[in-house]
């Protein structure tokens, strides 16, 4: 297991929410695309990063900061040299030319240079460890986790792993060396602490309750096209089975992250799962998951 496990962004969250529920702007919508690719990719690599036998401290999703900088890290391993890999889940055909990359598909050069963002990470860690004391070798990445990526013209003395690497990777990750000390503890430790939790409501753009289409959605495919059958919803398009508990307390949850200024009662929860369960049965789990607070019609729960 991760000794810092990776969390799904929050900003990934609302707009997964927000775009089943609404119609997302065209900038919005591609963001959300990207946050997502992106976080498939990563969870595909620590599908092989928790694999690893050897002795190490696997840290994923660090955003540190030094003398006013701030840098995220995808994935850190810490051995006798410290690992450092930025995780892309490009899809397709691309080339390499004149230090930038471009997509074949359209000629279409990559506004975020994979390798300019792995130079400023690196040059930033470094100066996070000499300022905590630390000297251990670092070696930093890019791996391109995609099997569908491919790169033309691609470089040869780049920090690039490409998909057929990464089974190397792995085996040279999994090689026992020296065994960790105290040393490399403290430092997890220490980059544990100094992570920086981002905005639980990061605002990016304006939404208001009234855009929102109202239903269940199937926590899996996030289709409306829901049915409550006995105690389970039941998803007709995925087929995916969910307690009519889980699923109430889930859309509460969404419904808080949406709009945490709204008193979370028994109407409006009602409301937000599409009128399809009894007052009763609403109260009933919200009185079983979360605390009431207030009497009679000023009731809400916490």
């Amino acid at each position: 297991m991760a000794f810092k496990p990776r969390m799904e962004r929050q900003e990934l969250i609302i707009l997964r929410c927000l775009n089943a529920r609404m119609e997302l702007p065209d900038v919005d919508k591609r963001n959300f695309y990207n946050l997502k690719k992106g976080y498939e990719g990563e969870v595909m690599f620590d599908s092989l990063t928790e694999k690893i036998q050897s002795n190490c401290y696997v840290l994923n999703d660090l955003l540190l900061e030094v003398n006013n900088n701030k840098f995220q890290i995808d994935t850190l391993i810490i051995k006798d040299t410290l690992h450092v890999f930025d995780v892309k889940n490009n899809e397709g055909d691309y080339y390499y030319e004149n230090g930038e990359f471009y997509s074949k598909k359209n000629d279409t050069k990559i506004t975020t240079n994979p390798l300019d963002q792995l130079k400023r990470c690196d040059s930033l860690f470094h100066q996070l460890l000499q300022k905590h004391g630390f000297r251990i070798p670092v070696e930093s990445n890019v791996v391109f986790i995609n099997p569908e990526f491919t790169l033309y013209q691609a470089p040869k003395n780049k920090p690039l792993i490409y998909p057929t690497q990464i089974n190397s990777l792995m085996k040279k990750l999994n090689t026992t060396t020296r065994n960790l000390t105290g040393r490399h503890k403290q430092l997890a430790e220490l980059l544990v602490s100094l992570h920086f939790v981002e905005s639980p409501y990061p605002r990016l753009l304006h939404y208001e309750y009234g855009q929102q289409r109202k239903g269940f959605i199937c926590c899996l495919c996030q289709s409306f096209s829901v049915c409550v059958d006995h105690k389970m919803l039941v998803c007709n398009d995925c087929g995916h089975q969910e307690t009519v508990d889980a699923a109430v307390v889930r859309s509460v949850e969404e419904l808080k992250l949406l709009f945490p200024d709204r008193k979370i009662t028994t109407s409006a929860v009602m409301e937000w799962c599409g009128g399809v369960l009894s007052d009763n049965t609403i109260r009933r789990i919200l009185n079983k998951y979360y605390k009431a607070n207030g009497f009679g019609r000023w009731l809400f729960y916490e």
